[in-house]
């Protein structure tokens, strides 16, 4: 048994624990560690690749979410993986500042497309935000490149990426539906 000492002892070490406030992120920590990224992301998170997201413009909190994702193996990307598994929460958190403060990223894509992916966009933008910029831990999908949310979306649709509510989402989508959004975000 516990004594009262005891228990009032805990209680202060876990109120101070809890009270110790988490250091801000830093960007231009951040940038000395986003060298690492460039090689697929581009410099300044805008990847010329387009199997490769762009990180400019990123929701931070998104990205934090997916990179101790990938740190834990919840997500799987073997790249991924081996590049987040050496960051500390502070590295993650200096790295989402650092790109989410980068200009954003217009991808392109057929504008032809991209008009029909407008019309189809509404369900999305209830989550992604009016313009597809992203909202806290939901990514902003406006400039990021068709190829890579085309390659998301089936991910999603066939369950071998997972994300709350985007298998339902994705799953109701065809594949032409596919090309349009991801023409359409790109677009922006």
């Amino acid at each position: 048994m516990f004594s009262l000492k005891h228990s009032v002892s805990v209680c202060l070490v876990l109120a101070y624990a809890y009270s110790v406030p988490t250091p801000a992120a830093d960007a231009a920590a951040g940038a000395e560690k986003a060298a690492m990224c460039v090689g697929c992301h581009g410099p300044n998170g805008k990847s010329s690749n387009p199997q490769w997201p762009n990180l400019a413009a990123q929701q931070p909190d998104y990205m934090a979410a997916q990179l101790k994702a990938f740190k834990s193996g919840a997500r799987k990307n073997p790249m991924m993986q081996s590049m987040a598994a050496n960051l500390s929460d502070q590295d993650i958190e200096n790295l989402a500042a650092y790109f989410a403060a980068q200009p954003a990223a217009k991808a392109g894509g057929d504008t032809a497309l991209a008009k029909t992916g407008a019309e189809k966009a509404g369900t999305c933008l209830h989550c992604h935000g009016a313009q597809g910029q992203g909202i806290t831990q939901i990514p902003r999908l406006a400039g990021q490149h068709p190829g890579y949310l085309e390659a998301q979306l089936k991910h999603f649709k066939e369950g071998s990426r997972q994300g709350g509510p985007m298998q339902g989402m994705a799953s109701a989508l065809s594949d032409d539906d596919i090309k349009a959004l991801s023409a359409y975000f790109g677009s922006l």
